[in-house]
């Protein structure tokens, strides 16, 4: 008899939900040290986050994108600002019909009474996590001049169809676990 591939033990299934930081990071990184220990081959991941910092987006990106596990994310309500990224590390992606996305540049808060030569340090900071999050974005999304210039100038919502013909997505679904496999939280 064939198993199912979606009920194999290598698939496991996984929700992430939360701020996108340092913390998110460390269990993320305990999580796939849990999943490789365990065989598991195929990690599918429900995503819920409004984004967070940058480089801990990046950095999740990047291992995600590295890690020796066929990546399957999901959004099933809100991934944004850079969750997108963090969600782009999917081999594959699927979101809910009901889900959005929303994707913008980077924006700070400067200290009170900053001199010109901080804000200028915080400027090219903030230049700096634009190209690489749009580089990021050029790699895996198909957007319109017409949207890339809503994202130059202000926050960019992407509907479930429109991530769908932007290829953000491979298709609509849910993260619908088959009966009797265990959902880990990340």
């Amino acid at each position: 008899m064939i198993d199912n591939p979606r009920t194999h033990p290598s698939h496991g299934y996984f929700t992430l939900a939360g701020d996108i930081n340092s913390d998110m990071v460390r269990r993320v990184f305990d999580a796939l040290g849990k999943m490789t220990a365990d065989g598991i081959g195929t990690a599918h991941i429900l995503l819920q986050s409004n984004g967070g910092y940058v480089s801990d987006g990046i950095c999740l990106y990047n291992t995600l994108r590295n890690v020796p596990l066929n990546l399957v994310m999901y959004n099933g309500g809100a991934v944004a600002s850079i969750a997108v990224t963090v969600f782009l590390a999917g081999q594959r992606r699927v979101a809910s019909d009901t889900a959005r996305f929303m994707i913008h540049k980077s924006h700070a808060t400067a200290p009170i009474g900053a001199r010109p030569e901080a804000l200028q340090i915080i400027a090219d900071g903030l230049m700096a996590d634009d190209r690489r999050t749009e580089a990021i974005l050029r790699r895996h999304v198909n957007l319109s001049a017409r949207m890339w210039e809503v994202h130059a100038h202000s926050d960019l919502h992407l509907s479930p169809q429109d991530a769908l013909d932007t290829l953000l997505i491979e298709r609509l679904g849910d993260f619908a676990p088959p009966s009797g496999n265990q959902i880990f939280n990340i």
